[in-house]
Protein backbone atom coordinates (compact mmCIF):
# COMPACT_ATOMS: atom_id res chain seq x y z
CA UNK A 1 0.00 0.00 0.00
CA UNK A 2 2.99 2.09 -0.37
CA UNK A 3 2.64 5.51 -2.18
CA UNK A 4 3.80 4.90 -6.06
CA UNK A 5 5.85 7.30 -7.76
CA UNK A 6 7.75 8.87 -5.06
CA UNK A 7 11.31 7.86 -3.58
CA UNK A 8 11.27 6.98 0.06
CA UNK A 9 14.26 7.43 2.59
CA UNK A 10 14.83 4.18 4.54
CA UNK A 11 12.45 4.98 7.29
CA UNK A 12 9.73 5.75 5.40
CA UNK A 13 9.81 2.39 3.98
CA UNK A 14 9.78 1.15 7.01
CA UNK A 15 6.74 3.53 8.30
CA UNK A 16 5.19 1.91 5.40
CA UNK A 17 6.05 -1.64 6.15
CA UNK A 18 4.56 -0.43 9.62
CA UNK A 19 1.16 0.60 8.55
CA UNK A 20 0.88 -2.41 5.59
CA UNK A 21 1.37 -4.71 8.73
CA UNK A 22 -0.93 -2.64 10.98
CA UNK A 23 -3.64 -2.54 8.54
CA UNK A 24 -3.84 -6.26 8.50
CA UNK A 25 -2.77 -7.18 11.74
CA UNK A 26 -5.28 -4.98 12.75
CA UNK A 27 -7.99 -6.04 11.08
CA UNK A 28 -7.67 -9.32 12.03
CA UNK A 29 -7.48 -9.10 15.91
CA UNK A 30 -8.44 -5.41 16.82
CA UNK A 31 -6.99 -2.95 19.06
CA UNK A 32 -7.18 -4.73 21.81
CA UNK A 33 -6.30 -7.90 20.85
CA UNK A 34 -3.32 -6.66 18.75
CA UNK A 35 0.08 -6.63 20.43
CA UNK A 36 2.83 -4.19 18.84
CA UNK A 37 5.30 -6.90 18.38
CA UNK A 38 2.89 -8.51 16.15
CA UNK A 39 3.17 -5.47 13.95
CA UNK A 40 6.62 -5.44 14.25
CA UNK A 41 7.16 -9.40 13.23
CA UNK A 42 4.32 -8.80 10.24
CA UNK A 43 6.90 -5.51 8.96
CA UNK A 44 9.85 -7.57 9.51
CA UNK A 45 11.76 -5.12 12.66
CA UNK A 46 12.21 -4.68 15.40
CA UNK A 47 9.18 -3.66 18.02
CA UNK A 48 11.77 -0.79 19.38
CA UNK A 49 11.33 0.79 15.48
CA UNK A 50 7.80 0.45 15.45
CA UNK A 51 7.88 2.79 18.65
CA UNK A 52 10.47 4.75 17.49
CA UNK A 53 8.11 5.57 14.27
CA UNK A 54 4.82 5.41 16.48
CA UNK A 55 5.76 6.63 20.22
CA UNK A 56 2.48 4.66 21.16
CA UNK A 57 -0.27 1.83 19.75
CA UNK A 58 -2.52 4.61 19.99
CA UNK A 59 -0.61 6.47 17.56
CA UNK A 60 -0.22 3.35 15.03
CA UNK A 61 -3.51 2.31 14.82
CA UNK A 62 -4.74 6.15 14.13
CA UNK A 63 -2.35 5.98 11.27
CA UNK A 64 -3.43 2.75 9.86
CA UNK A 65 -7.00 4.28 10.29
CA UNK A 66 -6.22 7.55 8.16
CA UNK A 67 -4.17 5.42 5.58
CA UNK A 68 -7.65 2.95 5.49
CA UNK A 69 -9.42 6.25 4.69
CA UNK A 70 -7.40 7.68 2.27
CA UNK A 71 -7.28 4.37 0.65
CA UNK A 72 -11.30 4.43 0.84
CA UNK A 73 -11.15 8.14 -0.88
CA UNK A 74 -8.45 6.62 -3.58
CA UNK A 75 -11.58 4.15 -4.45
CA UNK A 76 -14.04 6.52 -4.36
CA UNK A 77 -12.18 8.95 -6.89
CA UNK A 78 -11.39 5.54 -9.17
CA UNK A 79 -15.28 4.78 -9.07
CA UNK A 80 -15.88 8.72 -9.91
CA UNK A 81 -13.98 8.18 -12.57
CA UNK A 82 -15.63 5.50 -13.90
CA UNK A 83 -18.77 7.06 -14.39
CA UNK A 84 -20.08 8.24 -17.47
CA UNK A 85 -21.57 11.65 -17.71
CA UNK A 86 -22.77 13.86 -14.62
CA UNK A 87 -25.72 12.55 -13.09
CA UNK A 88 -24.83 12.36 -9.37
CA UNK A 89 -26.87 8.82 -8.91
CA UNK A 90 -24.32 7.19 -11.35
CA UNK A 91 -21.30 8.43 -9.87
CA UNK A 92 -22.08 7.19 -6.68
CA UNK A 93 -23.23 4.10 -7.65
CA UNK A 94 -19.67 3.75 -9.32
CA UNK A 95 -18.51 4.91 -6.02
CA UNK A 96 -19.67 1.62 -4.25
CA UNK A 97 -18.61 -0.59 -7.11
CA UNK A 98 -15.37 0.71 -6.35
CA UNK A 99 -15.47 0.86 -2.63
CA UNK A 100 -17.11 -3.00 -2.37
CA UNK A 101 -14.03 -3.75 -5.07
CA UNK A 102 -11.57 -2.28 -2.52
CA UNK A 103 -12.51 -4.34 0.65
CA UNK A 104 -12.86 -7.24 -1.18
CA UNK A 105 -9.48 -8.67 0.89
CA UNK A 106 -11.65 -7.30 3.84
CA UNK A 107 -8.46 -6.19 5.69
CA UNK A 108 -9.42 -1.77 5.35
CA UNK A 109 -13.02 -3.25 6.01
CA UNK A 110 -11.77 -4.96 9.42
CA UNK A 111 -10.19 -2.55 10.15
CA UNK A 112 -13.34 0.45 10.33
CA UNK A 113 -15.16 -2.60 12.34
CA UNK A 114 -12.54 -2.68 14.70
CA UNK A 115 -12.26 1.00 14.81
CA UNK A 116 -15.81 1.20 15.73
CA UNK A 117 -15.46 -1.40 18.60
CA UNK A 118 -13.04 0.52 19.61
CA UNK A 119 -14.08 4.64 20.49
CA UNK A 120 -13.81 4.79 23.78
CA UNK A 121 -10.60 5.72 23.25
CA UNK A 122 -11.16 9.74 22.18
CA UNK A 123 -8.09 9.65 19.76
CA UNK A 124 -9.76 6.60 17.67
CA UNK A 125 -13.46 8.15 17.92
CA UNK A 126 -12.16 11.09 16.21
CA UNK A 127 -10.11 9.22 13.40
CA UNK A 128 -13.36 7.31 12.88
CA UNK A 129 -15.13 10.74 12.34
CA UNK A 130 -12.26 12.00 10.89
CA UNK A 131 -12.78 9.64 8.48
CA UNK A 132 -16.02 9.51 7.76
CA UNK A 133 -16.07 13.14 7.06
CA UNK A 134 -13.24 12.99 4.60
CA UNK A 135 -15.37 9.72 3.09
CA UNK A 136 -18.71 11.61 2.98
CA UNK A 137 -17.69 15.32 2.00
CA UNK A 138 -15.72 13.64 -0.88
CA UNK A 139 -18.60 11.19 -1.90
CA UNK A 140 -21.03 14.88 -1.76
CA UNK A 141 -18.60 17.19 -3.20
CA UNK A 142 -17.32 14.84 -6.19
CA UNK A 143 -21.17 13.46 -7.51
CA UNK A 144 -22.75 16.21 -6.42
CA UNK A 145 -25.64 14.80 -4.74
CA UNK A 146 -28.36 15.79 -2.74
CA UNK A 147 -27.74 15.28 1.16
CA UNK A 148 -30.36 12.56 1.44
CA UNK A 149 -28.35 10.59 -1.77
CA UNK A 150 -24.64 11.13 -0.01
CA UNK A 151 -26.38 9.59 3.01
CA UNK A 152 -28.47 6.47 1.98
CA UNK A 153 -24.82 5.99 0.15
CA UNK A 154 -23.26 6.06 3.36
CA UNK A 155 -25.93 3.40 4.79
CA UNK A 156 -25.57 1.44 2.21
CA UNK A 157 -21.99 0.94 2.77
CA UNK A 158 -22.40 0.32 6.62
CA UNK A 159 -24.99 -2.63 5.49
CA UNK A 160 -22.29 -3.80 2.82
CA UNK A 161 -20.13 -3.75 6.02
CA UNK A 162 -22.53 -5.92 7.77
CA UNK A 163 -23.41 -8.59 4.88
CA UNK A 164 -19.82 -9.17 4.17
CA UNK A 165 -18.92 -9.51 8.31
CA UNK A 166 -21.46 -12.13 8.59
CA UNK A 167 -21.54 -13.86 5.70
CA UNK A 168 -24.90 -13.53 4.78
CA UNK A 169 -25.04 -13.04 0.91
CA UNK A 170 -26.70 -16.65 -0.22
CA UNK A 171 -27.43 -16.95 3.62
CA UNK A 172 -30.75 -19.31 4.18
CA UNK A 173 -33.95 -16.98 5.64
CA UNK A 174 -35.95 -14.23 3.99
CA UNK A 175 -34.43 -11.61 6.26
CA UNK A 176 -30.91 -12.18 4.96
CA UNK A 177 -32.41 -11.81 1.36
CA UNK A 178 -34.02 -8.67 2.12
CA UNK A 179 -30.78 -7.20 3.87
CA UNK A 180 -28.48 -8.34 0.73
CA UNK A 181 -30.93 -7.13 -1.66
CA UNK A 182 -29.52 -5.18 -4.60
CA UNK A 183 -26.19 -4.57 -2.54
CA UNK A 184 -22.87 -4.79 -4.25
CA UNK A 185 -20.27 -6.28 -1.76
CA UNK A 186 -17.19 -7.97 -2.03
CA UNK A 187 -17.79 -12.21 -2.87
Amino acid sequence: MAKRGVTLSTSDVRREAVLDAAIVEFARTGYHGTPINTVATAAGISTAYVFKLFPSKVELFVAALDRCFELVEQSLATGAARAAGGDPEVILYEMGGAYAELISDKSLLMLQVHAQSATDIPDIAEALRRGLARVTDYAKVRSGASDESVQRFIAVGQLCHLITTLGIDGHEGGWAAILAAGIRHPA
